[in-house]
């Protein structure tokens, strides 16, 4: 199973970003996907969280601002991001919690991260 994502740059204050990660590979199902990001310095932090069924969860920092969504026929997590701040630099992540073909367990796939850089 491979988690592709895509979508970064840089970006000025104020401006938005669509990122895009893709899951692909045996594939049972897929119950929750996620962002995640990391500045220099900091831990990894819960950006925006989705289940199969659509219930999102948010960090505070980011509410009102960004919008997780899936597809669930493309195996994909969206994340929108609107009215960014230099505060939301970081390298993002994404995660899917995947059941693969022939397997009974659940397990946590990463995709390699994608830039976000915001500055004038």
């Amino acid at each position: 199973v491979q988690l592709q994502a895509s979508g970064g740059g840089l970006v000025q204050p104020g401006g938005s970003l669509r990122l895009s990660c893709a899951a692909s590979g045996s594939i049972r199902r897929l119950t929750n996907m996620g962002w995640y990001r990391q500045a220099p310095g900091n831990q990894r932090e819960l950006v925006a969280e989705i289940t199969s069924g659509g219930t999102t969860t948010y960090a505070d920092s980011v509410k009102g601002r960004f919008t997780i969504s899936r597809d669930n026929a493309k195996n994909t997590v969206y994340l929108q991001m609107n009215s960014l701040k230099p505060d939301d630099t970081a390298v993002y992540f994404c995660k899917s919690i995947v059941q693969e073909t022939g397997r009974f367990y659940l397990r946590p796939y990463w995709g390699q991260g994608t830039q976000v850089t915001v500055s004038s």
